[in-house]
């Protein structure tokens, strides 16, 4: 009898390792669990944390980027700081990208007599000074062919921000040929072929609590 449990739980032992060489080992090739709907809620979420870390961190190297170099003065960080901290969506290059292409339509706009985009671009005070000069060019009858050349540099040079008003101030450094016509197409002033260097300071403002990200063109003048 007591052989024959002895022989039993030989077999009992040869057959469970059996088992485990075939079942306990891992290859590689299981199939996974199938995934409830709260794990995968739970890894969609983690997923897009780690998204949002990722955008966070990147945003804020280039912000750190853009003050570090000749693109901000010292002396309007702080500010810019204040705003970026207000609106989540104030990126530095985005915003000086945007300020020279808003340097571009608005000059060119000017130049043409373009009333109906100036009034888009600036507010009240800023397109009443732009109107006043488009009309008395137009009394006298004159044209200009003025073109911009290049911008040679964008640089934010001061910055403010009066809750919720954000305020920036930029400088332009460009290079601008300018001529002027009479009525009868005789030049009365200027030569496309000299271009001159201009140094404009344009003021740019928004509400951060607006919905429209746009910026208006609030004080010109220049350097």
């Amino acid at each position: 009898m007591t052989f024959d449990i002895v022989l039993l739980a030989m077999v009992a032992a040869f057959l469970g390792l059996r088992l485990y060489s075939v079942l306990g080992k891992r290859t590689g090739h299981e199939q996974k669990p199938i995934a409830g709907p709260q794990d995968e809620a739970s890894a969609n979420e983690n997923a897009n944390s780690d998204v949002a870390d990722i955008m966070q961190r990147a945003a804020a190297k280039i912000e750190a980027q853009a003050l570090e170099t000749e693109m901000v003065d010292p002396a309007a960080e702080n500010s810019l700081r204040a705003i970026m901290a207000a609106d989540r969506g104030f990126n530095l290059p985005q915003f000086s990208a945007g300020a020279k292409a808003a340097y571009e339509l608005t000059l060119a706009s000017f130049w043409s007599g373009n009333r109906e985009e100036l009034q888009k671009l600036c507010d009240a005070d800023v397109y009443a000074d732009f109107e006043a000069v488009i009309t008395a060019r137009e009394q006298a009858g004159q044209i200009v062919e003025n073109k911009l050349v290049r911008i040679e540099k964008v640089r934010i040079v001061e910055a403010e921000f009066d809750r919720p008003i954000a305020r920036v101030t930029v400088r332009f450094d460009a290079d601008i040929a300018a001529l002027t016509r009479d009525k009868d197409g005789n030049v009365i002033g200027g030569s496309l072929s000299d271009a001159i260097e201009t140094h404009d300071i344009w003021t740019f403002e928004r509400d951060v609590k607006n919905s429209d990200r746009n910026w208006t063109l609030t004080a010109t003048d220049a350097a």
